[in-house]
C-alpha cells in the first residue's frame, strides 16, 4: 500500500459508549488500519472494547492492532500489537502474539527506527512529529529526518508517521516525504469522524 492511514481509537478521547460507533465511521472514512489504545484502562475494559471493535474491522477487512499488550492481544485474537521503546524486545512479543501477527514499534529518532527495522519488525511508528498531548512529556522530533527514515527504514516496512498529525498540518508532512501517517485526536474530537477520515484519505491518496 503506497499511502495509508491508521486510526487509533483511543479512548483517552473516545468513550466506551462510542467506541463501536466511532469505529465503524473510521473504518468508513477510509482507515487502513485500526488500533485500540486504552491507556490507564484494565483488562476487562479492553477485553469489552475489542470485542466490540474487532469483528467490525474483521467485516471491513482491516487489520485490528492492540496497544500495549501482547498477552492480551494474543487472547483476543486482534491481528497485531503495538509496543513502545521500554516494552522488550520483539521476539518476546512473537513468541506471545505466535507466527502470522503484525508487531509495531514506536520509535523516536532515525536510529530508533533503523533498530527496529533491523530487530525485524512489522512497521514502525516515527515520532512525535508535533507536540501531542498524548505524548504528554516526550520532545518533539520535527520533520527533518521523515526524508532519510523513508529512504532506510520505510522503503522496506511500512513507516507511520506520527504525533500531533491533523489534516491542517498533513500537507506539511507528506511534502516533508511521509506516505503513511496515523491520526489520532484529529479524527476523534470532530462531529463527523468519517468526513474528517476521508478528507485525511484523500490528502493522502493525492500524493503521487
Amino acid at each position: 500500500m503506497q499511502h495509508s492511514l491508521y486510526a487509533i481509537l483511543d479512548l483517552g478521547y473516545c468513550s466506551e459508549e462510542n467506541a463501536a460507533h466511532t469505529t465503524e465511521q473510521l473504518l468508513d472514512g477510509g482507515a487502513d488500519l485500526l488500533q485500540l489504545r486504552a491507556k490507564g484502562h484494565d483488562a476487562a475494559t479492553i477485553r469489552r472494547v475489542a470485542g466490540e471493535i474487532l469483528p467490525l474491522c474483521r467485516a471491513a477487512g482491516i487489520p485490528f492492532i492492540l496497544n500495549d499488550f501482547p498477552q492480551l492481544a494474543a487472547e483476543l485474537g486482534a491481528d497485531g500489537v503495538h509496543i513502545g521503546q521500554d516494552d522488550g524486545p520483539l521476539a518476546q512479543a512473537r513468541e506471545i502474539m505466535g507466527p502470522g501477527k503484525l508487531i509495531g514499534r514506536s520509535t523516536h529518532s532515525l536510529d530508533q527506527a533503523r533498530a527496529a527495522l533491523a530487530e525485524g519488525f512489522d512497521y514502525i511508528g516515527f515520532g512525535p512529529l508535533f507536540p501531542t498531548p498524548t505524548k504528554a512529556g516526550r520532545p518533539n522530533i520535527g520533520l527533518q529526518d521523515i526524508a532519510a527514515m523513508e529512504r532506510d527504514v520505510g522503503s522496506r516496512i511500512p513507516a507511520f508517521c506520527i504525533g500531533g498529525i491533523k489534516r491542517a498540518n498533513l500537507h506539511e508532512v507528506l511534502a516533508a516525504g511521509a506516505r503513511r501517517v496515523v491520526i489520532v485526536s484529529d479524527l476523534l474530537t470532530v462531529p463527523d469522524v468519517a468526513l474528517a477520515a476521508r478528507e485525511a484519505r484523500g490528502q493522502l491518496d493525492s500524493v503521487e
